[in-house]
């Protein structure tokens, strides 16, 4: 069963990627259309067609690697140059490769009526060009607010789940109890598994951690504390017993003092664990999350090199990866199947997978827009660049060739190359060093 529900995962994984590759592509689609451009091909996938039909002028259609999409529009690039040429500065690799893009792009102009890309104003092909990632963040917006909005976000609740027999302190670094352990002041109180904590010395709480921030401010100090058994309401008294708590940064993490040892701190401790529940945030939480995300996801793109290479080491060293480094999309896979097969609530579980679903978007807006061809953000900058040649061309009294971007064609190759390695070794990285959720 449980691998029934991994397998559920992955498969969810990946219709959802190819789902979101469509409305990347659609989100390019549409604005070409709008403005007259003719388009070609709409396609998920590369390689070798698998199925496709031909509405009015366009092809639409599946191919047998579903890794990517794109859209065929007529003119991305103008026409070469009448003294273009190989040149002889140009290696003949490079030269052969900027005419074989010229003569792809030549061909799109055969039938296009002068619908082409390259002649729509700047701020048309921006909006092109800027389409998919949007849509990417757009898609991002919604499944963020599905699953912290419509199926909630795990939250401890007032409910007890489980109460500790005995107060053992966490620099022991044990978890079974000692005949000299002290009895957890809960259950010497009589609480139970069950329970809901009502109010704390007088303070009603509606939050496992208001209960708990009540009792570790006390340690030492009786409480009363109200809980509900059975429908009924009864008042005990918990002393919480002082006990040392690991100190954790923001984010969580130990912090540690200047020989490198954990720090401790001491707090009041009673020896409850709560239930955990899905409870639906406010309906500005998925987008505040999906922006606070983009920040982060951004600041890993600006370090991709070096966390690739981290991830390289790791790789070779066997040393366990940095959870919040680059994946590829066989880490997100694995990743929705272990989602999938936790032996948690089937909502939670569905939670997770959308919400994975959620940050693999993000990941395509921020990836998508990094100025450098063939991405998106690349051929914005072409058009801007386009715009402000015209646009000093103009103040000169001057007429502006169109920006020949097929002349990048060497640069863009060598960016392929990049994040093809980049991907292989996020790849292999992937397959025998995953990263580990627990």
């Amino acid at each position: 069963m449980t691998a029934l529900a991994f397998l559920i995962g992955v498969l969810v994984l990946v219709i959802g990627l190819a789902v979101s590759i469509a409305l990347h592509e659609i989100g390019h689609l549409v604005p070409a259309k709008l403005f007259g451009v003719r388009v070609g091909q709409y396609m998920i996938g590369f390689g070798p067609t698998l199925w496709s039909r031909r509405i009015g002028e366009t092809e639409y259609g599946f191919k047998i690697l579903p890794l990517g999409g794109f859209i065929s529009m007529s003119g991305m690039y103008p026409p070469a140059p009448d003294d273009a040429g190989p040149g002889t500065k140009r290696s003949r690799f490079f030269a052969t490769m900027v005419q074989d893009a010229r003569d792809a792009n030549a061909e799109t102009l055969i039938a296009a009526d002068d619908r082409v890309f390259y002649k729509l104003p700047v701020y048309k092909r921006v909006i092109v060009m800027l389409g998919g990632p949007v849509m990417n963040l757009l898609l991002a917006f919604l499944l963020s607010a599905v699953a912290v909005s419509g199926i909630g976000v795990a939250t401890a609740t007032t409910t007890v789940a489980a109460v500790s027999q005995c107060v053992i302190p966490a620099s022991e670094n044990r978890t079974d109890c000692a005949s000299s352990d002290p009895v957890a002041p809960a259950a010497a109180a009589g609480i139970r598994p069950g329970d809901v904590v009502v109010s704390v010395d007088g303070t009603p709480v509606s939050t496992f951690a208001e209960a708990a921030a009540r009792i570790q401010e006390a340690p030492g100090r009786a409480l009363s504390v109200v809980i509900e058994r059975d429908g009924a309401q009864q008042t005990v008294t918990v002393t919480p017993q002082s006990t040392d708590r690991a100190v954790t940064d923001a984010q969580g993490r130990p912090v540690e003092d200047a020989s490198g040892q954990p720090q401790y701190e001491t707090v009041g401790f009673a020896g409850l664990r709560a239930q955990e529940a899905l409870v639906p945030q406010p309906i500005w939480a998925g987008p505040e999350a999906t922006v606070q995300q983009v920040g982060a996801v951004a600041q890993i793109m600006t370090q991709l090199p070096v966390r690739v290479y981290d991830t390289a080491v790791d790789l070779f060293t066997g040393q366990p990866r940095d959870p919040n480094g680059p994946l590829s999309v066989v880490g997100a896979g694995r990743l929705a199947g272990e989602f999938a097969a936790v032996d948690a609530p089937i909502l939670a579980r569905v939670q997770s997978i959308i919400g994975l679903l959620a940050a693999l978007n993000i990941a395509l807006f921020v990836f998508n827009l990094i100025p450098l061809l063939p991405l998106d953000g690349g051929h914005v900058v072409v058009a801007l660049w386009d715009g402000l040649k015209r646009t000093i061309a103009r103040a000169r009294g001057r007429v502006a060739k169109p920006v020949d971007a097929t002349r990048l064609v060497p640069l863009t190759f060598v960016v392929v190359v990049l994040l093809v390695g980049m991907g292989g070794i996020l790849f292999l990285a992937d397959v025998f060093n995953p990263v580990q959720l627990l």
